[in-house]
């Protein structure tokens, strides 16, 4: 793992055109402006492929924090209360938990995955996966998804 974060912070004047465009379609779409990617993409001049190619990783600050959500995958020991506790560190951070799905053990291992809003965690998603990891029965967590 390297010592670089996975978000940077980036004065927009330093950005390639196209990102500004994709964050302005985004807009039209979430204001009902443009009733379609195509159309969106037509009105801010860029093409719906470089729209798909940003569209999940760019927005501005505050945009989309409502309703964030995201997938986490896990692989649990067949254990008691395992399951809970981790259910517990995630009400603790400020997420809400949406749906729960676990399969049957299979080699005394579970898996779950969990999918939540996150725009009222405390920390980063990061710190609270790492946080999860160090719960003794978590073998495995990655996040799998996240809007």
């Amino acid at each position: 793992m390297d010592d670089f974060s996975e978000y940077y912070i980036v004065d927009k004047r330093a950005l390639p055109d196209v990102c500004i465009k994709v964050v302005k379609a985004k807009k039209l779409l979430e204001q009902h402006i443009a009733s379609s990617v195509q159309e969106a993409a037509d009105m801010v001049g860029v093409s719906r492929s470089a729209y798909y190619k940003y569209k999940d990783h760019i927005s501005e600050p505050g945009i989309g924090a409502k309703g964030r959500t995201a997938i986490i995958a896990f692989n649990l020991m067949d254990e008691a209360g395992l399951l809970s506790n981790v259910l517990n560190v995630m009400a603790e951070w400020g997420a809400n938990i949406l749906t729960i799905n676990q399969t049957i053990p299979i080699n005394n291992v579970a898996n779950v995955t969990i999918s939540m809003e996150t725009s009222k965690m405390k920390e980063q998603l990061s710190a609270l996966i790492g946080r999860i990891a160090s719960i003794k029965g978590v073998q495995t967590i990655k996040i799998i998804a996240r809007e």
